[in-house]
């Protein structure tokens, strides 16, 4: 029979796995990792703003052409996708005023495209340490959700058969999602700070960490914290089985 402090170590890792999937779930999915503020952003009216936003929305836009749509229009940017909000006054079917917001999504090739020294220059050479961080930053959050879901399977199978041992194997697996889940985020911060340095967003535009990067960073400890309550439980209490175990015997 369990013990019922092992029996609460469980559901409570249960409950933090259960939270922090669906933090990450989120984050992923939206795209509020990074926001751009631009006090007064023009008007898409003149021709140049138009040109600028027909590029954004182009498939074809390289980094710095999409980078100075997001520093003017305030714009989010996610792991999959990129958006600006602008109000829209130059189309007949909207109303002056109407606020818009256009979202592209990176298709597969652009998370695997090379980064270069000087963004939207391909004749500048590669930037290696910007390249792999992008790509780091892409996969390392999938990475974490697999090996979740996957301890997830092997709890159940450790529920069937009436055992908690197995819980260890989960918790080892909530600590390698919270290890990958904590190098998405630290890619994403390294990524961020060395762009800046290659492209500083004008004067004026600020910049700051959106909350699908925070549900991103509280992610993480809630993978630790569940893991070590996996770990703890079913150790303890494999370690007190046995010592009652022999205990019988003598």
């Amino acid at each position: 029979m369990m013990d019922n402090r092992f029996a609460t170590a469980l559901v409570i890792a249960c409950v933090l796995s259960l939270i922090s999937t669906i933090y990450m779930a989120a984050s992923i999915g939206t795209d509020f990792w990074y926001e751009y503020r631009n006090p007064s952003p023009p008007e898409n009216n003149s021709e140049p703003n138009k040109a600028s936003w027909d590029e954004f929305i182009s498939e074809d836009a390289d980094e710095k052409t999409y980078m100075d749509a997001l520093f003017q229009w305030n714009g989010t940017i996610g792991l999959w996708r990129r958006c600006i909000t602008t109000t829209e006054n130059s189309y007949w079917y909207n109303s002056p005023g109407e606020t818009v917001t256009k979202c592209i999504s990176f298709s597969l090739s652009d998370q695997f495209m090379e980064k270069y020294k000087e963004p939207g220059n391909h004749n500048s050479g590669s930037d290696l340490n910007r390249t792999y961080l992008w790509r780091l930053q892409f996969l390392l959050p999938f990475v974490s959700l697999g090996l979740m879901c996957f301890g997830a399977l092997i709890g159940l199978c450790a529920c069937a058969c009436r055992s908690l041992y197995p819980a260890i194997a989960t918790g080892v697996l909530h600590l390698l999602a919270g290890l990958c889940t904590l190098g998405s985020v630290c890619c994403y911060v390294a990524g961020i700070e060395l762009l800046h340095q290659k492209l500083p967003p004008p004067e004026g535009v600020q910049g700051q960490f959106g909350w699908s990067f925070c549900l991103a960073c509280v992610s993480a400890p809630l993978q630790f914290m569940a893991a070590a309550l996996f770990i703890w439980a079913a150790r303890t209490n494999r370690k007190e089985f046995t010592l009652l175990k022999a205990y019988r015997v003598a």
